[in-house]
């Protein structure tokens, strides 16, 4: 087993790095480890864990910014907003159950995997939160980007590159992130038994209209029978959910203007507070793939332009031989498929075609996600900058090597 590194501050993670580059010995970066099924095994020397960087350092709820060390647990940030009425407005979604890994994950892991939950389609990715941040690279060099507050930032956005990049470049050390206030009042407006080009066409609808919703899902009857909310199950029908939040009479209104403007369609249903949160949970840590039929599944996440979803979900069903849902209006699809040896990659790319999305595995055995490429593929042009990237950040390889891409 390799050995644990966890340094408690800026200066011993600067130490790791320094030593690991002048050894080449190669390290696997973490926060808790909630993620470390995701994307390809690393061949490494020891395990550098940041969890040990921990605490919120600064907060201001007035100014809506929260800076952290990147290893602060995600409970705890949410915990230290809600006592203020806020949240993150991207909703970091909790792998945990579906990657079997430990916890709900760190702050500075969520903004290493540019993960975002249900309400990206309103709030923006992950990456269009981070204001600033700290870190080291792979160089075992100390350096910033951004601040506090927007108009620090300034110089290159290296946040952009640094969010995504699965720690392939640098060991974040703090993250300043703006956050949002929490709605006063939240409604989920539940549409039955709409196929998935019906389902598709509505979630366009409404995501272009004055209903302005920050969440748009659809499940199919045999996804949605997994859900541990009971109007959603007991429904045995497909499931399209429309989430609405602001102030209350504005939210119970369009609630009900969506619900008369869909009524020809068939039967509807609301979600309020409690029920709506653990709907919307559940669409966002992906639950339905860890229950049932489909707890042994291999699971893919398809990102594709919204108008393209009935069609590729078609193309999966046939060639991958899958059950999948959708979120983000249609943009985002997630895919369960039984086990294969080569996680019908082919199949699962070839049904992107041409809209310019892209397919990630996210659930598979080691050895499978070894010899499958589990990120999208690059072009010849962005694997020689992701590879240009990699030789300024980490020339000697030491930071998730192969996490990514390999050689990368």
């Amino acid at each position: 087993m390799a050995e644990t590194l966890r340094p408690e501050n800026g200066a011993q993670l600067r130490d790791v790095l320094r030593w690991a580059a002048a050894e080449e010995q190669p390290l696997a970066v973490a926060g808790t480890g909630s993620k470390a099924a995701l994307g390809r095994p690393t061949n490494v020397s020891a395990r550098l864990e940041l969890a040990g960087l921990s605490g919120i350092t600064n907060y201001e709820p007035e100014e809506l910014v929260l800076t952290a060390n990147a290893g602060t647990p995600i409970a705890e940030v949410r915990a230290a907003l809600d006592e203020h009425g806020q949240v993150l407005g991207f909703d970091p979604p909790d792998y945990s159950a579906l990657l079997g890994g430990r916890g709900s994950g760190t702050l500075g892991g969520v903004i290493a995997t540019n993960l975002s939950g249900p309400g990206r389609i309103k709030s923006g990715a992950a990456r269009d939160h981070l204001l600033g941040f700290s870190g080291v690279s792979g160089r075992g060099e100390s350096f910033k980007s951004g601040g506090r507050v927007v108009k620090n930032v300034t110089g290159y956005d290296l946040g952009k590159v640094i969010a995504g990049s699965f720690g392939t470049l640098a060991a974040l050390e703090e993250v300043s992130v703006k956050v949002v206030p929490k709605p006063e009042k939240v409604r989920t407006v539940v549409l039955f038994g709409l196929d998935d080009a019906a389902a598709s066409a509505v979630l366009r609808d409404c995501a272009n209209s004055a209903f302005e919703p920050s969440a748009l899902a659809h499940l199919p009857a045999d996804i949605a029978a997994e859900s541990s909310v009971s109007y959603i199950a007991g429904a045995k029908s497909s499931v399209t959910a429309v989430r609405l939040e602001g102030p209350a009479a504005s939210v119970l209104e369009r609630a009900a203007k969506l619900r008369t403007l869909h009524d020809a369609r068939g039967a509807s249903e609301e979600l309020h507070g409690h029920f709506s949160g653990m709907f919307w949970a559940e669409v966002r840590d992906v639950l339905p793939f860890t229950r049932g039929a489909f707890a042994g599944c291999q699971v893919w996440r398809l990102s594709v332009p919204p108008a393209a979803g009935p069609e590729v979900a078609v193309k999966l069903r046939q060639g991958a031989k899958g059950a999948c849902y959708f979120d983000w209006a249609g943009g985002l699809i997630w895919l369960a498929i039984l086990p294969r040896g080569d996680a019908a990659h082919d199949s699962v790319r070839a049904a992107i075609g041409e809209t310019g999305g892209h397919a990630t595995l996210i659930r598979a055995a080691e050895e499978v996600r070894a010899r499958v490429p589990v990120f999208q593929p690059e072009p010849a042009p962005l694997a020689a900058l992701t590879m240009r990237l990699k030789e300024a950040f980490d020339p000697r390889r030491v930071l998730n090597p192969g996490r990514m891409y390999q050689g990368v």
